[in-house]
């Protein structure tokens, strides 16, 4: 059978999503508590693969197996098993056309800095930190030229696998409450660093170093050097995966975010 899980971790202390020999992981730590579970090896595959101190509240992903257990084992029974910063949510069993990367419709990051003079402490490592004050108007402003689909390679990493650098945000979307920044993000897909990226550059705007125009410019010159730095991985979260209707999967994790 194939299993769908709905996992959040805090990826402060990790490697990143992806299994690496000798560190410590998200995938890593799943795949073995759910082997000792199936009482056989397992193999994940993820919905985003979340780069080294990157967190997730709604990460989705599915493996196959011939073990038979009920799904409340395969929550419980990981859960007693993985460290204390990762957490299967819920396991759900479906049909052998889902695949938590493949069949996902979009998928949506939320991004939080501390704006405030003094770093933080109590949330080190969950979220970002930037002591200009920072004008949410004229972000919002800039990030309005990235609506809908472009060609997004002044924002991709040059380690991005992607075929193609283009790409549909369909949502971002930025607030503040109190002395926090929140982007939030939503599109098909994402390139590698995209999101942080983006943030990066509107940060550039909102600390009055650039106008808002100059955010579409930088798109248009599909130069990453053009850009800005790169944002902090410790704000990152991946907050939400769709898939289709059909296959009935609780729309986000049980935990959302602080804001």
């Amino acid at each position: 059978m194939r299993i769908a899980l709905g996992i959040e971790y805090n990826g402060y202390t990790f490697f990143g999503w992806q299994t690496q020999k000798n560190l410590p992981t998200i995938q890593g730590s799943l795949e073995s508590a759910l082997s000792q579970i199936a009482d056989e090896p397992i193999t994940l595959c993820c919905a985003g693969r979340t780069d080294a101190g990157v967190h997730a509240t709604g990460q989705i992903a599915h493996f196959d197996t011939q073990a038979v257990r009920s799904m409340r084992a395969w929550t419980w029974g990981p859960n007693a098993l993985l460290p204390p910063a990762i957490a299967v949510c819920w396991a759900k069993e479906v049909s052998d056309d889902f695949h938590a990367r493949y069949s996902a419709v979009s998928r949506c990051y939320r991004y939080i800095i501390s704006n405030d003079p003094a770093r933080p402490a109590i949330l080190a490592g969950q979220v970002a930190w930037h002591y200009d004050v920072l004008n949410i108007a004229m972000m919002q402003q800039a990030a309005n030229y990235l609506i809908g689909e472009h060609d997004f390679s002044a924002f991709r990493s040059a380690q991005c696998e992607s075929k193609t650098p283009m790409r549909n945000v369909q949502l971002l979307h930025i607030t503040r409450d109190r002395n926090y920044i929140i982007f939030e993000i939503m599109a098909n897909a994402f390139l590698h660093h995209m999101v942080r990226n983006i943030v990066g550059t509107l940060l550039q705007v909102g600390a009055g170093f650039k106008e808002p125009e100059w955010v579409q410019a930088v798109l248009n010159s599909q130069d990453r050097r053009q850009a800005g730095a790169t944002a902090a991985a410790a704000g990152l979260y991946l907050i939400q995966v769709r898939y289709s209707d059909s296959y009935s999967l609780p729309l986000q994790s049980r935990v959302s975010v602080p804001r």
